[in-house]
């Protein structure tokens, strides 16, 4: 068994929410959850078939997004495995409603950071194992830091 590390490739401004299901359903009921959140959330998602066909399947708003979902998706290559490339909204705004949908298994990452993810390969297929989401920390938030972290999400409107 290979062990693989697939780094996520998008733009700094897109959220990414990776996990894992087991329907093809899962494409279009994502989809509709998704849409359903929000009008003005731009969306791409992709979703890893791993039986039958073993495509690579596509639901969206956003062309650009639906191809960089696709991208990553068929990259990592796990079966049941799906990828949500977000703009215009967080993966807070709709996290809740992905992880209610019926076939949804596991959520792995959701982030805007970089993400690498861990992958087994037995040479039929392929598992994700887990995810390095961003970097290591490098201390323990001060009273400053605090601070800053309450006015910050205060100022985007995330708190009162």
């Amino acid at each position: 068994m290979d062990i693989k590390t697939i780094s996520i490739q998008k733009p700094d401004d897109v959220n990414l929410i990776l996990g894992q299901a087991h329907f093809i359903k899962t494409v279009e009921d994502l989809y509709e959850v998704i849409a359903a959140a929000s009008s003005e959330i731009k969306f791409g998602l992709a979703f890893c078939e791993s039986s039958g066909e073993c495509k690579v399947r596509l639901e969206g708003n956003d062309e650009e997004l639906k191809g960089l979902a696709a991208r990553n998706a068929a990259e990592i290559g796990a079966g049941h495995s799906f990828v949500i490339m977000l703009r215009k909204g967080f993966p807070l705004n709709i996290l809740n409603q992905v992880k209610n949908v019926a076939e949804v298994c596991s959520v792995f990452a959701a982030t805007a950071n970089p993400i690498d993810v861990i992958v087994a390969d037995n040479g039929t297929g392929r598992g994700i194992l887990g995810v390095i989401d961003g970097r290591k920390p490098r201390g323990v938030e001060t009273d400053e830091d605090i601070q800053w972290r309450k006015e910050f999400l205060r100022k985007i409107g995330y708190k009162r």
